[in-house]
């Protein structure tokens, strides 16, 4: 026998050495943890939401604690055992000669390794479990839905919140058992209990029995597994076109498992009979047995009998269980009560396009047809808050340290008895714009705190004159005036705080040198600035050394220490985000992608839709949050969605952040139908949800449907508003989310709000609406609205077209637009080398009962860097005409005739249109394209229309550039003379005007 090989030995200097480097390492880790978790705990105690940290950190102490003990005590013990029992003799032979190097190298240790064992794997086993806290809190504090499945008859609670704990403990105990048994074999084998090559007896009677238990307890939890994996048909794709139990589920698969289940019982019973039998062969028998029937019994029956059975007739062995799948992902997704609109039945609208509408004329569209729906026509959004930035910015901006969001939001007011949307903002403080001696630490996190001021400006609006195009500010300048009054002004936390992830805090309250600190806003009428000093309730106070100390860490910022703008009276902003500050609040809730300000109470307030989910509502559909809500306007403005897979979604809390003090207010929206997944959490987290009778009148006011949630309910119901499940399963009448045309992208055409009549109504609204295609058609299908009115609020309603006409959907209107005789010609003007056209947002609005209207604004934006889109035309379809004009009730006009645009917001105060048009009419007479010169074309005079359109766009490009207003206005007013020259020098571009999109067919005269 070979002597044992000696272990090297380290020197007492190495020793010393490394356990420096580790006590280092495990001191700036604790530090650096400890400071993190109190610097987020003053941040909870700030808000008052302690109840969620202490909860949350107590939850995942727990499970740490009972998962690692569990996992590396049960894990240890088995390997004890093994070595406990271990065989005071062992025979002589080559194999157990090899091992015992080995055992003389463990044996003086062998108390070290247990207790690594145990820790290494407990600390891996109660990390892995802390992150399912809520999956605990969920089985803990579970509400019943008041619904059963169909298939178990058990309540819906079941499958949300007991299940999935059902699996996360079985699948420990799995593990458990399974790190057991291979210690248990690797110790047994080490110290011979176990002999692989030895001749003779293969185990011991002590390896033999524990062994046995282990194999025996891990059978056991597979009989369970099969009991459980009954409940888990609820989730299966076997149908492939719905989710859910299928026949083959039901009528084989069930089945399998419930016998699985006795033959797993069976062969555990085998095992542990094995401790007082002393015969292999039982044990084999009943593992072979196990194996063959899973096969044959638990795959190859269920694929037979969906290979053989309902393979050939699938459409009808499936008809019940998708009829079940309609149902609950209808109920999951808050689409049970829709109500469906037949539209357009009435073929004689002018909506037929293409050769698949016959050949029929259609008829022409007159000012009655606009007579029902006024107040859709006086509120039609010529605004589009998705351009309008740079804009904001060159009117609204004031300072560089200010700036708007990518993306406005679209809001609604009441002045004067008049509800009005209007695009709005708040004007925040813009870190990324400080440039200069701005961007010490100094100027950035004290001196520019925050930003001021709200802004407003009518959506059916544009300013005529010399500023025409432009926005019509109603409400905004520093102070903030106008019809919105504001109290309180200031924005301490907003959208533009959170730059590229990183939080951007700021050290306020401290006046220098008793004078205040912080800039606020110009000073009027001079080129100073007024300073304020922070006097909000909002941030955690680091008057205390230790604090100072603590944040110093936290953020690796030596200032803290040293810096004189921090003493007694400082305060520390962080996490200013609205959506991080609800989503800290609420961990358990799923915030949407874009919240908005409102001015409640004469204070700025940010409103953030929050949503409970689950992936476990038996028989829904799953969905990709974040695929399903992207669309082309994600991540410019809007944050994406993360990528979970969600069967079930309420909007079921309304979360405010106020502007000023930071205060985070959660909200139970609808008491009247309460979310049992939202009570769930409510029980987990008592008193930090306010019920829906705290909402004010004011505040439910502002509140709109979300754009998320709408998002990922029209994604549903393109296939799920079918009701017959052959027509389901075959996808007939299935329809898909229509692209974004003006954004020239495959992705999704984003949902408008607009403020429009709702069929067969005769006030307003304020709605979210979408366009829905044919399936992978261009032609439409439906339209999607919901509203956001307080007495109807989450009100679906979906217009159904009939399927015989081709209405146009949105990228065909828009190419209507595009390949128009004026327009095309009109926009080689507006795209040049010092402007560009940019199409704002295509509107799509019903009009009476068989009428679409589509509305586009098209704005021209100089190519300067301080360049800003003015709205300079409006585009309109209805049918097949097209409406082209410097103002709606101009556009509506063409379309409808004399008159049809009085209704129109801009009809009163607009310019008069520079565009000759010709009137529609209800039978056109062809028409003869004119030529480049002849037929009343001045060549000399279009030359030089074109050379003073050219000056214009660059005199334009030059004003904005350098901010003249007055030099913008008279650039406009040239651009717009200069146009009117080309036109009526080149009456051939005119052609037929804009009253349709092409010549319709030759009528025969005289």
């Amino acid at each position: 026998m070979r002597p044992p090989v000696p272990v090297p030995a380290l020197s007492r200097r190495a020793k010393s050495f490394i356990g420096i480097v580790a006590v280092l390492l495990v001191l700036s880790t604790v530090i650096g943890t400890l400071t993190n978790v109190y610097v987020d705990y003053l941040w909870f105690d700030e808000t008052n939401y302690t109840e969620v940290f202490w909860t949350e950190v107590q939850t995942r102490a727990l499970l740490f604690a009972v998962a690692g003990l569990a996992t590396g005590g049960l894990t240890a013990l088995a390997v004890y055992l093994a070595y406990r029992f271990r065989p005071t003799f062992r025979p002589m032979s080559l194999e157990q000669q090899n091992l015992e190097r080995y055992r003389q190298s463990l044996e003086p240790r062998r108390k070290v390794v247990l207790t690594g064992i145990a820790v290494v794997l407990g600390l891996f086993a109660g990390f892995a479990a802390q992150g399912s806290w809520q999956t605990w809190l969920t089985f803990r504090n579970a509400t019943d839905f008041g619904r059963t499945d169909p298939q178990f008859g058990k309540d819906i609670s079941f499958f949300v919140f007991d299940y999935p704990f059902y699996r996360l403990a079985l699948g420990f105990a799995f593990a458990i058992v399974l790190l057991s048994l291979i210690g248990s074999v690797l110790t047994h084998y080490v110290f011979g209990g176990l002999r692989l090559q030895t001749p003779g007896q293969k185990l011991t009677g002590a390896a033999r029995v524990q062994l046995s238990v282990l194999l025996g307890l891990f059978v056991a939890l597979k009989a369970v597994a099969y009991w459980l994996d009954r409940y888990g048909t609820v989730y299966s794709g076997r149908g492939n076109v719905f989710t859910g139990a299928s026949y083959t589920d039901v009528n084989a698969l069930l089945p399998a498992k419930n016998i699985l289940v006795f033959v797993a019982a069976i062969c555990a019973i085998a095992f542990f009979a094995n401790i007082f039998f002393r015969n292999t062969l039982l044990p084999a028998a009943a593992l072979v047995l196990l194996l063959l029937s899973s096969l044959v019994i638990g795959v190859a029956y269920p694929a037979i009998v969906q290979q053989f059975v309902v393979r050939p007739s699938a459409d009808q062995k499936e008809a019940a269980y998708i009829e079940r799948a309609i149902a609950s992902t209808r109920d999951a997704y808050g689409l049970s009560d829709i109500e469906y609109v037949d539209y357009g039945t009435n073929t004689g609208t002018g909506q037929e396009t293409g050769t698949d509408a016959g050949t029929d004329v259609a008829s022409t569209p007159t000012p009655a047809d606009l007579a029902a729906d006024t107040e859709t026509i006086r509120n039609a959004r010529l605004l589009d808050p998705n351009v309008l930035q740079a804009t904001f910015l060159a009117r609204q901006q004031i300072r560089n340290v200010y700036g708007f969001p990518a993306k406005l939001d679209i809001d609604r007011y009441t002045t004067d008895g008049t509800t009005q949307d209007y695009v709005v903002a708040a004007r925040e403080l813009d870190s990324s714009a400080l440039s200069g001696n701005q961007t010490n630490w100094i100027n950035e996190h004290t001196v520019y705190t925050h930003g001021n001021g709200f802004v407003a400006a009518p959506a059916n609006q544009v300013v005529s004159g010399e500023a025409g195009g432009e926005p019509n500010f109603t409400t905004g300048d520093l102070p903030t005036q106008g019809n919105i009054p504001v109290d309180q002004s200031r924005v301490y936390y907003g959208e533009l705080l959170n730059v590229n992830g990183a939080d951007e805090y700021s050290v306020v309250g401290a006046a220098g040198n008793d004078s205040p600190r912080e800039f606020d806003q110009p000073e009027s009428g001079s080129a100073g600035q007024v300073n304020n000093t922070y006097d909000g309730n909002g941030g955690v106070s680091i008057g205390s050394f230790f604090r100072q100390l603590t944040f110093a860490i936290h953020y690796r910022e030596r200032n803290f220490l040293l810096s004189g703008a921090v003493n007694d009276n400082s305060k520390v902003l962080y996490v200013r985000d609205p959506r991080d500050r609800v989503e800290k609040a609420a961990p358990y809730l799923q915030v949407d992608g874009d919240p908005y300000p409102a001015v409640v109470e004469g204070r700025i307030v940010w409103i953030v839709d929050a949503y409970t989910t689950s992936d476990a509502y038996p028989y829904s559909s799953l969905q990709s949050l974040g695929e399903a809500t992207n669309d082309s306007l994600t991540g410019t403005g809007t944050s994406a969605l993360p990528n979970d897979q969600v069967n079930y979604v309420r909007n079921s809390v309304k979360a405010t952040v106020d502007a000023y003090d930071g205060t985070v207010d959660l909200y139970a929206f609808d008491d009247t139908n309460p979310d049992p997944v939202l009570e769930t959490y409510a029980k987990a987290f008592p008193g930090t949800i306010k019920p829906s009778s705290a909402i004010s009148d004011e505040l439910r006011s502002h509140f709109r449907y979300p754009e998320d949630l709408f998002k990922l309910q029209r994604d549903v119901l393109t296939q799920y508003h079918v009701d017959n499940p052959k027509d389901f399963y075959n996808a007939n009448d299935f329809w898909q989310v229509p692209s974004d045309p003006t954004e020239n992208t495959a992705d999704s055409q984003p949902p408008y709000y607009v403020l429009s009549q709702r069929v067969s109504e005769g006030n307003a609204t304020f709605q979210l609406t979408s366009a829905l295609n044919a399936l992978n058609r261009e032609n439409l299908s439906a339209y999607m609205a919901v509203s956001s009115d307080p007495s109807t609020y989450g009100e679906i309603q979906v217009l159904q077209l009939p399927g015989n006409t081709q209405f146009r959907g949105p990228t065909q209107v828009f190419q209507s637009f595009n390949t128009n005789s004026e327009v095309r010609t009109q926009l080689t003007l507006f795209d040049s080398a010092s402007s560009q056209a940019v199409f704002g947002n295509l509107l799509t609005l019903p009009i009476g009962t068989n009428g679409l209207l589509y509305v586009e604004p098209l704005y021209v934006a100089g190519t300067g860097e301080n360049s800003f889109p003015l709205l300079q035309k409006v585009l309109v379809n209805y049918g097949d005409r097209v409406g082209y004009a410097d103002t709606f009730a101009g556009a509506l006009d063409q379309v409808f005739g004399d008159g049809a645009g009085d209704a129109a917001a801009d009809s009163g105060t607009a310019p008069a249109p520079t565009t000759p048009t010709t009137p529609p009419s209800g039978t056109a007479s062809p028409t003869t394209p004119a030529p480049d010169t002849g037929n009343g074309t001045d060549t000399s005079a279009r030359d030089r229309a074109v050379a003073d359109i050219n000056a214009a766009l660059t005199a334009l490009a030059d004003a904005q550039r350098s901010g003249n207003f007055a030099a913008i206005g008279q650039a406009q007013s040239d651009l717009q003379a200069a146009i009117a020259a080309y036109e009526a020098a080149n009456p051939a571009a005119n052609g037929q005007g804009a009253a349709a999109t092409t010549p319709p067919p030759a009528t025969p005269t005289g």
